[in-house]
């Protein structure tokens, strides 16, 4: 391959920006670097007791953003890490962000409580740490560099949508409700279908815990139905949390020296007198009972989306938490080992979200228990979508004719506020979900709390492939939180006022796209593994046979680095060919990284004044490999992708 310049540019001398890539790698319990984009908002202080939160709307603060995920891959915890950016100058309260244009149309959220500071609080609640916002990034010289399109020049669902077709069920899409009783523009409740419950006990189906198939050893001779154990178990009154324990090991008694409930009795114990009632009293007994409704409310076998496959199942937000509830208390069977069928299936119990004493732990509880008091108190109406997607032709890389689309980039905002009625995307772990029953508490697990229904895709996702992404449209935001990490805090009610669609899904259409884990920074310029991170953001961002003018711009961010190893200036450019490929436009978060917002503008400007195409962009990283890192004796090439780009385009 020629490794001279294909056309030097005069003007285009100076390199760009040194990429900086964190390759540390981090164990499963360390404290993660990550800065979280909200860590760039201006937080509110806010504390409530316990007993605010149980029995009154709390109030909330400003929408916390999600930083990259951090993953252990031994473990499968979750996805990938992004080290803290330097502190920047905090913007007054009442400052607009510039993300946002001042006639910009958005969701509504509710206002921050007044004079939250003076507040009375408890041992157990702590005041809301107050972060600023990120400036503006800027150049040498201190101007802003501004993006030169806005976001209300992109578009948004549901203005950009076509209309959908009727619901109804197919081969490939599974739809667990009565579609003839839908009212077009109506928030009707959904009813299951079929009216009775239809049992089913196979490998392609998941096994309910209703089932009557789902027997339990009574002795060593006899067996009994797993089911009467469990009702029996969660009808009994409970007084604390030892109860709650004793009922879940009542029906899982090969667990009761292997699981630790450690992380639920210190928030029970937290609870005041007034408290201990409305936990025990109300919310636990209506749980209970929410799971014991299994067999009224998920009456048809539900697929499971196995690999290979694309499906879609669509279940009501009252089904889906029914299957949750029965999450909580453990009562899926088969799924307490990886030497089951299920071994390439994420956790579903929550018997690890139990386990151990970190604070971290009971924020979690708390935002996932505030899940199931709104739907408890008030049983949801609408529709979620699960879709697994499976590209069995991937386009032709160096021969693309495409051209880059738009682009806007900041070191602002976050991926579900500013990006709201856009594609958003998920940094995953190809167990979806990550560490969110467990010990991961990042960008992943974080957009999994603050939308729970999203948890329910563990349940019948298996892993994913490297042509397939999973897709959910109308999951809802419960609530809203602070911080990432040992530090996220619950901090209140999402108030999530997305509009819904024909199918009375929320208009929050969220993808789960996994990277690839690099161990050595040169490896990620490997040609095939540059083709296998583009063939998965294609994977996640195509929608093959929907017109482009029907198609949302997609919010993104530094997917795949940090601990993951991912270059965020490949990363970026990946992504901005994967977009162009799939003909949608880009929205990227940097989470406060002013240069990587100047170094990615600059080098898409180039891109787009030159015209060049994805497949040109392409063949020049290739020469990159050849001519650069195949030849460099360090640990990273002392040529900058972005400045070896610039001399050659």
């Amino acid at each position: 391959m020629d490794c001279e310049p294909l056309r030097k540019r005069q003007k285009l001398q100076e390199s760009l920006h040194e990429g900086r890539t964190e390759d540390a790698e981090k164990t499963q319990k360390a404290a993660p670097e990550a800065s979280s984009e909200l860590r760039r908002k201006r937080q509110t202080k806010s504390s409530r007791t316990l007993e605010d939160w149980l029995l009154k709307k709390p109030s909330v603060t400003q929408s916390c953003s999600h930083p990259e995920p951090e993953q252990n891959p031994q473990n499968r915890e979750t996805a990938d890490l992004i080290p803290a950016p330097p502190r920047t100058a905090a913007a007054s309260d009442g400052e607009q962000s510039p993300l946002t244009s001042a006639n910009e149309p958005r969701r509504a959220a509710p206002e921050p409580a007044a004079n939250t500071a003076t507040r009375r609080i408890t041992h157990f609640f702590t005041t809301a740490p107050r972060g600023g916002r990120a400036d503006a990034a800027a150049g040498a010289d201190g101007k802003a560099f501004v993006p030169s399109i806005s976001l209300s020049d992109l578009r948004r669902a549901p203005a950009c949508s076509g209309p959908l077709p009727a619901l109804k069920a197919t081969d490939s899409h599974t739809v667990l409700i009565r579609t003839d009783l839908l009212q077009p523009g109506e928030a009707s409740e959904p009813h299951p279908s079929p009216d009775q419950l239809q049992d089913c006990w196979d490998d392609t189906h998941v096994k309910l815990p209703c089932s009557k198939q789902n027997l339990f050893p009574a002795d060593r001779t006899t067996l009994q139905s797993r089911w009467d154990l469990i009702n029996k178990a969660l009808s009994v009154p409970f007084s604390s949390s030892h109860d709650v324990k004793d009922a879940i090991l009542t029906y899982n008694t090969g667990q009761a020296k292997g699981w630790n409930f450690t992380a639920l009795h210190s928030f029970c114990k937290g609870l005041q007198a007034s408290e201990v009632q409305q936990m025990f009293g109300e919310l636990l007994p209506a749980m209970a009972q929410l799971a014991l409704r299994a067999p009224r409310l998920l009456t048809q076998p539900i697929p499971l989306l196995r690999t290979r496959c694309c499906r879609s199942l669509t279940l009501s937000q009252e089904q889906v938490s029914c299957l949750l509830a029965n999450a909580f208390f453990c009562t899926f069977p088969r799924r307490n080992s990886q030497r089951t069928e299920y071994s390439n299936y994420p956790d579903i119990n929550f018997s690890r979200l139990f386990d151990g004493s970190s604070r971290a732990k009971q924020e979690k509880l708390k935002t996932l228990l505030w899940y199931f008091r709104r739907v408890t108190q008030k049983r949801p109406t609408g529709l979620i979508t699960y879709t697994r997607q499976c590209l069995q032709r991937l386009p032709s890389w160096p021969s693309s004719e495409k051209q880059f689309s738009k682009l806007y980039i900041s070191c602002e905002g976050c991926i579900e506020d500013q990006g709201y009625g856009m594609l958003q995307v998920d940094f995953a772990n190809r167990f979806v979900g990550g560490g969110v029953t467990g010990s991961g508490l990042v960008q992943e697990e974080i957009r999994f709390l603050i939308n729970p229904e999203l948890i329910a895709a563990r349940l019948f996702t298996e892993a994913l492939e490297d042509n397939e992404c999973l897709i959910v449209t109308g999951a809802e935001q419960f609530s809203r939180y602070s911080g990432y990490s040992d530090s996220f805090r619950w901090e209140g009610d999402g108030d999530d006022q997305t509009p819904r669609d024909e199918w009375q899904r929320r208009c929050t259409e969220i993808v789960a796209i996994d990277a690839l884990h690099y161990r050595q920074f040169l490896e990620q310029f490997h040609p095939e593994n540059m083709s296998r991170e583009l063939n998965k953001a294609f994977c996640g961002f195509v929608r093959p046979g929907v017109q482009t003018e029907n198609l949302s711009a997609v919010a993104t961010g530094n997917w795949g680095c940090g601990a993951f190893g991912g270059d965020k200036r490949l990363k970026a450019l990946l992504q901005m060919m994967a977009a162009a490929e799939a003909e949608r436009d880009l929205v990227y978060f940097t989470f406060g990284d002013a240069d990587l917002v100047k170094d990615v503008l600059h080098i898409h400007k180039l891109i787009t004044d030159t015209h060049a195409t994805v497949g040109s962009v392409f063949r020049l990283l290739l020469q990159y490999y050849e001519c650069v890192c195949k030849k460099t004796t360090r640990s990273k090439p002392q040529e900058t992708l972005y400045g070896f780009l610039s001399k050659h385009l």
